[in-house]
């Protein structure tokens, strides 16, 4: 039977269901490279336990202490003009008047952090379905005038939805959904950038155009009027910040970072055709944060404000001039690399892969999963003692909507993800890889190598159960000994793929986001990548939202290669030793 037709589960008992009593060891540092079935292979196991990270403490967080409101510069301006009414902050769950902070934690539980000063505590955001995770979370504010803020969640595969925030610690079920947002690689709240008092939305193409979402005050039936393209060449920036009112003109304003670390201030029109003016330059050196977040305002001067993170988890502060600059940075936290995604105005999503797993010469597996920092986790015991030994598995990402890497193993042709059998006919194929969506329609997807070196597509079904039949999408991939990829590399939000040659030059193959052409031309991207025994792709294991490379030479010395955002890759890193135990990593 051709592989990507769905057989029911076969009636053959496994030999051995993996005990998986997931056990936390402290011990080592990192890592994968693609694993081959031999004559030995025992039954599939077809049983994982599921993978749970560990809890954090919560992070310190000192916000500026609110100071007297003072004249903005745009009311200052505005003469005897009538009085500018302050932006209204976008998530202010307690009705204090000041915004508080969502983030989703390691362990995938989101935490609110008051401006009050009071302990952190954990919020309630999906009843529907508490085991998804969201691609991004998004904090446009109060849209329907009620006093309490909404809540914008966006799925992997494209589902907008609004939940409004029934208390300060949960949100209700959906009150509406839209779909095929998918084709955006970022969507930001910017506050009010028409001038009707309505939180907006803008929303980006990989391409770099931009597109405005009008708020329209009705948050059950189309809370958004139909986007505008207002805007293109923005696919030069890495983030784009919703800051709110960052003037005193009651208009929202937006911040832009490029890859190389410069700072741009565009300041809002209230005009729906135009909602922005030309872009200013008020900073640089901000490349070396990995997350930039709006506050809205933070200190009580009506100005909106942002905060910014270092990939060590050091959170600082940067207070508003009214000018579209800031005052000299404040530390107000640290332990921020818990954090795997704020929810703002202008996040860094990910989605399908921040994780990897090693096997032992003995075959028993261990999972690690990524601090945001730059490291990998204490390994996680997750098999039974040697039970793993010569099975062909893969460690794609994120086949269903959990937003972990799935577990595959083919034995006999037969295609097994956890207790499922997928199908028939995988045996012709040495090397598997899951880089996720490479469709766009945002469902982890599967490329599969013939011996030959043929390359096909298999388009994910978004649970994990199945694929659509084999498109054959290039050729010549024999000369290739490793293809990784897992996230997005170069920067423009489409998934991609990283091939070595024999000789150890790299290559990146940039993604489309169409399934018949799901790949660019190579790239030459280094050379001496022969060095490492084992080479894989982890996803984003430094927390900005791009992903990263991990090589481990002869002696176990473990090494991570982080993205720039443009194409390249950083100079490595050494973080951790003694992985010379693993035979295999994925």
């Amino acid at each position: 039977m051709e592989p990507g037709r769905f057989v029911p589960a076969r009636s053959k008992r496994a030999r051995r269901i993996a005990a998986c009593t997931a056990l936390v060891l402290s011990a080592g540092m990192l890592l994968a490279a693609p694993a081959s079935a031999d004559d030995t292979a025992p039954a599939p196991h077809r049983a994982t336990e599921p993978r749970v990270p560990a809890a954090d403490a919560q992070p310190s967080l000192t916000l500026p202490k609110h100071s007297a409101k003072k004249k903005s510069p745009a009311a200052a301006a505005a003469g005897a003009k009538a009085a500018v009414v302050p932006a209204k902050p976008r998530f202010d769950v307690d009705a204090d008047g000041y915004s508080d902070t969502l983030y989703r934690g390691i362990d995938g539980h989101y935490y609110v952090v008051p401006t009050n000063g009071s302990s952190s505590y954990e919020f309630a955001l999906n009843p529907d379905d508490p085991n998804e995770k969201f691609k991004d979370v998004i904090t446009p504010g109060d849209l329907n005038g009620d006093g309490r803020p909404e809540l914008l969640t966006l799925s992997a595969t494209g589902k907008l939805s609004l939940h409004q925030a029934w208390s300060a610690d949960h949100t209700g079920s959906a009150d509406w959904s839209g779909t095929g947002w998918q084709k955006f690689n970022k969507v930001v709240a910017a506050g009010d950038l028409t001038g009707d008092g309505r939180g907006d939305l803008l929303a980006r193409t990989p391409s770099g155009d931009i597109y405005l979402y009008a708020g329209t005050g009705n948050v059950t039936s189309g809370p958004f009027k139909a986007g505008v393209k207002v805007g293109y060449g923005w696919a030069s920036y890495d983030q784009i910040v919703g800051a709110n009112d960052v003037n005193g003109d009651g208009i929202g304003d937006l911040y832009t970072r490029t890859p190389a670390g410069d700072l741009y201030y565009y300041a809002g029109t209230g005009k729906a055709s135009a909602p922005y003016k030309a872009r200013v330059k008020v900073g640089y050196g901000f490349d070396t944060y990995n997350q930039i977040i709006a506050t809205d305002d933070a200190t009580g001067d009506g100005l909106g404000d942002l905060m910014a993170r270092t990939p060590g988890g050091t959170l600082y502060a940067y207070e508003s001039t009214g000018y579209g600059t800031f005052l000299k940075r404040t530390e107000i936290g640290t332990g921020w690399n818990v954090a795997s995604l704020f929810g703002g105005q202008g996040s860094n999503p990910t989605f399908g892969k921040n994780e990897l797993m090693a096997r032992t010469k003995g075959g028993t597996l261990y999972w690690y999963y990524a601090k945001n920092n730059g490291k990998l986790s204490a390994r996680v015991q997750a098999s039974d003692s040697g039970g793993w030994a010569g099975a062909n598995i893969s460690f794609p990402s994120s086949l269903d909507n959990d937003g972990y890497a799935d577990l595959l193993e083919t034995y006999s042709g037969t295609l097994y993800n956890k207790n499922s059998t997928i199908s028939s006919g995988w045996g012709g194929y040495n090397t598997l890889v899951g880089p996720g969506d490479l469709s766009g329609d945002g469902k982890g997807d599967l490329l599969a190598r013939t011996t030959s070196g043929d390359l096909y597509l298999y388009r994910g079904n978004g649970s994990g159960t199945g694929f659509s039949a084999k498109i054959k999408v290039g050729y010549g991939y024999k000369s290739y000994n490793k293809l990784v990829g897992a996230g997005d590399f170069s920067g423009d939000g489409l998934n991609d793929m990283v091939a070595r040659a024999s000789d150890g030059t790299l290559y990146l193959y940039k993604g489309t986001g169409s399934a018949t052409k799901p790949f660019k031309a190579r790239v030459k991207i280094g050379t001496g990548y022969n060095t490492y025994k084992k080479f894989v792709a982890p996803g984003d294991l430094n927390g900005d939202g791009k992903a990263d490379l991990i090589g481990v030479d002869g002696k176990g010395d473990v090494y991570l290669y982080t993205s720039t955002g443009t194409g390249t890759i950083a100079k490595r890193v050494k973080i951790g030793y003694g992985w010379d135990i693993y035979n295999n990593m994925y």
